[in-house]
């Protein structure tokens, strides 16, 4: 390990599969230590983890930091949104967390719009329209399903809440994560009375929403972690919120995310509310607001059908008449909860390598879809597409973005975004900046520049005409797991 020229803080990235921790240089950004150790997800009716696993992987991850970790002066946890963690009056969990790409309250998200004033009054009120993804509808779902887990509920927690309240012992969460639960006000920046009324949740139950920059405590105890007593905790957020501070994101730059969900986002000046449900009107960590799309299936479904037909997951193979709808977990973008895959265009003659394109090729389909939306008008459309996540340094994710986009696309070298953004937000508690504008200062958002290359519109409007045509099955589908 080189030396620190600065003080040396911790951000922490615990999303669906694992928790990825990074000692960082506050000074220069340079990651001096990292761990990474993976969680359990249920693969029955729903998507379920036992948030105390997020807590063993947290403490491995840091374990395998070494010392660098116990040298930290601030630490900041970053994590999946949506989630709906229940915890009894000792603060354990009352069953498994339900994850956001648990889609059984797909019901609930369309009756919940339809009692409180339908899709506008949603938009208006929380700048986003209730998916089956939200906190809300899974707080219905447990209402009319497990009413005894609902009793015996004493607080109520997003992932990044439960490990920052584990760390300080004060429920808190942070107004990026809170904006993705359906009953956080964008407009008010307050919890919303009316929506909490109307799913029987009291506002007691809730954390405090932390303001940008506030410290949300310290450590309490040692715990089984490596850090000291009175160590600065900073209010964390949710993964895109993160991973957007972590590229310093300047308002209208875009940015496609290719993770186990598909997410493509910018920071905006102005309070998105989009009543068709696409774009999500998220609030982000510092003040601003990150209209965002998002897509259940995208690296994991791609790898899935590579597995399925045994191939590589680069080995890939032009094709003109194939589509796959990719929707092994049903589909948020568009809204298709119950959904599955579906497949045109088989022939004799087709190969291997062009379905598994044809899935690459319905995946970004979805992403690019909503990119217009998420944009402002006066965005400039000719700007790279910086893209991220597990997938960006695919060359077959690289190349179909490219293709389908016809933008050019920068593909950032910093690795771990989320933890690293988490890490700059931990660094702004010491140095009093902008989270944004540390990662800028560590120029995290370097990377090599894919030039532009003629936008393959015979592929998206095969994939719209399919889309198009299949809606009225796709809407029948049932989940049959």
């Amino acid at each position: 390990m080189s030396a620190a020229e600065g003080p040396l803080v911790v951000g922490v990235d615990t999303s669906t599969q694992s928790t990825k921790a990074l000692v960082v240089d506050a000074a220069t950004g340079e990651v001096v230590a990292s761990g990474q150790a993976p969680h359990t997800v249920s693969s029955g009716a729903g998507r379920e983890s036992d948030p105390r696993q997020w807590w063993d992987a947290l403490r491995e991850a840091l374990h395998q930091c070494g010392d660098a970790a116990r040298e930290a002066a601030a630490v900041s946890i970053g994590g999946q949104q949506h989630g709906l963690v229940t915890l009894d009056g000792h603060g354990q969990p009352v069953r498994p967390a339900l994850l956001w790409n648990d889609v059984r309250s797909a019901p609930q998200a369309r009756r919940l719009t339809e009692e409180l004033g339908g899709a506008k009054f949603w938009a208006d009120r929380t700048g986003s329209v209730p998916a089956a993804s939200f906190t809300v509808t899974k707080w219905a779902w447990l209402a009319e399903n497990e009413p005894e887990a609902l009793r015996a509920t004493k607080s109520v927690r997003l992932p990044h809440d439960y490990l920052t309240e584990r760390l300080t012992g004060e429920g808190t969460t942070d107004r990026g994560d809170a904006s993705g639960t359906g009953w956080w006000a964008s407009a008010t920046e307050a919890y919303d009375e009316e929506i909490l009324a109307h799913v029987g949740l009291p506002p007691a139950l809730l954390p405090r929403v932390v303001r940008p920059g506030e410290v949300a405590g310290t450590v309490r105890d040692s715990h089984d972690l490596p850090f000291a007593k009175g160590t600065l905790v900073a209010p964390g957020t949710g993964d895109n919120a993160a991973a957007a501070l972590g590229l310093g994101l300047r308002p209208g730059t875009p940015v496609l995310s290719l993770g186990t969900s598909g997410t493509v986002y910018a920071v905006a000046k102005q309070r998105p509310a989009d009543p068709t449900g696409t774009v999500a009107g998220f609030a982000d960590a510092h003040g601003d607001w990150l209209p965002l799309a998002c897509t259940l299936n995208c690296t994991l479904a791609v790898d899935r059908v590579a597995a399925l037909l045994g191939l590589d997951r680069e080995a890939v193979e032009p094709t003109a008449h194939l589509t796959l709808l990719p929707y092994l977990d049903g589909e948020r973008t568009p809204n298709l909860p119950n959904a599955s895959g579906l497949l045109h265009g088989l022939r004799h003659d087709t190969t291997a390598g062009q379905l598994l394109q044809a899935a690459y090729d319905g995946a970004v389909h979805s992403l690019l879809g909503a990119l217009g939306l998420v944009l402002d008008e006066d965005a400039d459309r000719s700007a790279p597409l910086l893209l991220i996540g597990g997938g960006a340094r695919g060359t077959a994710w690289q190349q179909t973005v490219s293709r389908l986009s016809g933008r050019p696309v920068q593909v950032p070298e910093a690795k771990e975004l989320v933890a690293l953004g988490a890490a700059a937000q931990a660094a702004g508690l010491l140095t009093g900046e902008d989270p944004a504008a540390v990662a800028r200062r560590w120029n995290t958002a370097r990377g090599p520049v894919l030039d532009a290359v003629e936008r393959d519109d015979a592929t998206l409007s095969r994939i719209a005409g399919v889309l198009s045509d299949a809606a009225p099955l796709l809407e029948r589908s049932t989940d049959a797991r």
